[in-house]
């Protein structure tokens, strides 16, 4: 039996105990992300530019609409574009290609909502455009891209924040600081629970939209012949335009827990990922039945399940906790309500601004979105910054490459490699289309 299946049935036991027992602590902050501190004036008021616009591409727009003025659309589906016109007040020019909108003086920060394969050039772009910048989750498509993206942030010294607004949302910063602040002994494991992949096909091709550029839609990737399928939200079930489950919510849950064990400045040493592909033509190719562990260079194992209850059991020599957005349970966290963590012992975050705490629920987005705006204002470092970024959607990747060439991996997270392993190290990267290649 692999390690994660032996993990998945440790969850079961204890997990699904903590999250039954009811226990989810409540850690209120004293003021709430709604609340943020605002421009004042029109002359305060960031001028948007906003590429990408189907489903979270609109989401983060609004959220970024309290702090300024969307004055620029880009969308390849012209449908799309015009519906977001609308909803942002019907002033914003539209764009079909992204780099008109990046030329643009009046905008000062860009959010990037497009597919995953479109993350890497539209931000490197939109950063030597003196922009800064908000992108969806997850960074990158491959492991390859996020080095030069992360030196181009640093070149160009631009504000950069991801949109794992997880770390934004307080049940989860909440058992980052008790972990940091030792409440659960040394850390021993995290099991991540993600959701299982979906599984569809074959699916037929259709004549391309009049509305749609689906050539510039497919970017980087192959030219294939248009299938709704492929296109809008349900790209990320193709390994072409994504990493499925283990790049969409992975990164969320995986990132937690690299924050929580304090290394999303590095990365495990080793990545045993297991799955089945399925062989359908033209049909959803990533893994299902999917599981991995990732082990890092004192012991600690990283878990990733395909089915629980969706969140993070984080277990320690003096206990074990359980966390989603529902809340954290378990013996530590009742404690809290006679010994609750010292605010002025808290270790997470440095930059924080008082009066833009982390949220709960559908509030955390705007939270993040604030963090982000603060950052602007006082060139901090937000915090979904992008070197934790780039090592924790590395990680995703990892996970997927192993399930690919079948074995486990060994990994040098300084020189970024796969040790002894051409076949995986070529996986690090893809080939691109020319003429949408990456800026180097």
């Amino acid at each position: 039996m692999s390690i994660a299946r032996q993990s998945r049935r440790t969850f079961l036991r204890t997990g699904s105990a903590l999250a039954a027992s009811g226990m989810f602590v409540p850690y209120t902050y004293t003021a709430r992300a709604e609340e943020a501190e605002k421009p004042k004036s029109k002359n305060d008021r960031f001028g948007i530019g906003a590429i990408g616009m189907h489903n979270r591409g609109t989401y983060i727009t609004k959220a970024a609409a309290d702090f300024g003025d969307v004055v620029a659309v880009a969308d390849v589906d012209r449908q799309v574009a015009e519906k977001a016109k609308a909803q942002f007040g019907g002033k914003a020019d539209l764009y079909e290609d992204y780099r008109k909108l990046l030329e643009r003086k009046d905008v000062d920060i860009v959010m990037i909502g497009s597919p995953d394969h479109w993350h890497t050039a539209m931000a490197i772009n939109a950063c030597r455009a003196g922009k800064d910048v908000f992108c969806e989750k997850p960074l990158t498509l491959t492991v390859a891209e996020g080095r030069p993206l992360v030196n181009v942030v640093k070149e160009t010294k631009a504000v950069f924040q991801v949109g794992t607004w997880r770390r934004s949302e307080e049940h989860f910063r909440l058992a980052c600081e008790m972990v940091r602040q030792g409440r659960l002994g040394k850390l021993q494991r995290i099991t991540c629970i993600l959701g299982p992949t979906p599984q569809g096909g074959p699916f037929e091709n259709k004549p391309v939209p009049p509305h749609l550029n689906w050539d510039m839609w497919l970017g980087q990737a192959p030219l294939v012949d248009y299938c709704p399928e492929r296109c809008h939200k349900l790209f990320r079930w193709w390994q072409e335009y994504s990493g499925g489950q283990m790049t969409d919510w992975g990164a969320h849950h995986l990132d937690i827990a690299q924050w929580v064990a304090d290394r999303d400045r590095s990365g495990p040493v080793k990545i045993d990922g297991k799955g089945e592909f399925p062989n359908i033509e033209n049909g959803y190719n990533q893994p299902i039945n999917y599981g991995a562990t990732l082990t890092y260079d004192d012991g600690l194992e990283i878990v990733v399940l395909d089915h629980g209850r969706s969140g993070l059991l984080i277990e320690g020599t003096k206990g074990r906790i359980f966390v989603n957005r529902g809340g954290v349970s378990g013996a530590p966290a009742e404690q809290l309500a006679d010994d609750p963590l010292p605010m002025d012992q808290y270790k997470v975050y440095p930059h924080d601004n008082p009066d833009h705490p982390p949220g709960s629920g559908n509030q955390a987005t705007k939270a993040h979105m604030a963090n982000f705006i603060d950052c602007v204002k006082t060139r901090n470092m937000p915090i979904s910054d992008v070197e934790s970024q780039h090592r924790t959607v590395t990680m995703c990747h990892l996970a997927n490459i192993s399930m690919r060439v079948g074995r486990p991996i060994q990994w040098d997270a300084v020189k970024e490699q796969c040790i002894g392993d051409d076949d995986a190290n070529g996986m690090l990267s893809r080939p691109q289309r020319a003429g949408y290649e990456n800026p180097a």
